[in-house]
């Protein structure tokens, strides 16, 4: 069946998540006078910051420990004392400062004007509410995509089905004429092939990967597959 619908993963995907989150907590550290060595803070929090994510997919932890533990776990492991004080008022600078960085992978905004032509495009992410709004809007990309479903008002996460499902709803679409592209192995790609979607790997890392799934190291190089 053709392909009428791609459903696209935001952070980590079109939207340089790393990068922001680096320029971030470069401008709220400055603020609230945080003198720790950035580098050696990232080094441990991206690690961190991963694995409550996954906690967080699994429904292990909520939204408010996500915030807060991984930042806490990572002044703990670079012995920084923060009081609980300061580590809320980061979390919630950081969420409020994010969106203001809007790096994006190379080749976003030309791959999103070469399938608009031809594709509805939408957005399934497990980001939070105020603020993927906000990159969207801050980085232009919001034009090109008709339907922008987020875990919290699915109720559920990537993989769970469901939201592939409600998103499918939402897009007026089937899963046979859509097309999931993420870059996250087991929520977007197995997530969405267990729903019957096509689906189209980011493999930024360029880590091995089954051969019977479309894989790419870079943006540009989904135009051979669409």
């Amino acid at each position: 069946m053709k392909i009428n619908h791609i459903f696209f993963d935001l952070d980590h995907t079109l939207w340089d998540f790393e990068t922001n989150s680096d320029i971030t907590f470069n401008t709220i550290f400055e603020k609230h006078n945080v003198k720790v060595d950035l580098e050696k803070f990232l080094n441990y929090y991206r690690g961190i910051n991963q694995k409550y994510w996954k906690l967080y997919r699994n429904e292990q932890v909520t939204k408010e420990e996500l915030r807060v533990g991984r930042l806490k776990d990572t002044f703990q492991i670079i012995k920084f004392k923060a009081t609980s004080n300061l580590i809320d008022n980061l979390a919630e600078d950081y969420i409020e400062y994010l969106p203001d960085n809007n790096q994006l992978f190379e080749g976003t905004h030309e791959l999103l004007e070469y399938l608009k032509p031809n594709y509805q495009m939408h957005i399934i992410t497990n980001g939070f509410n105020e603020v993927q709004s906000k990159k969207l809007k801050n980085s232009g990309l919001d034009k090109y995509f008709n339907q922008v479903i987020t875990s919290e008002n699915a109720g559920v996460k990537k993989p769970n089905p469901q939201i592939f499902n409600f998103a499918l709803s939402k897009a007026n679409a089937t899963s046979g004429e859509s097309m999931m592209i993420g870059d996250n192995w087991e929520a977007d790609i197995m997530g969405a092939k267990n729903v019957g979607l096509d689906v189209i790997f980011c493999n930024f890392n360029k880590e091995p990967v089954s051969e019977n799934i479309k894989s790419v190291n870079l943006l540009s190089e989904i135009k051979k597959y669409l």
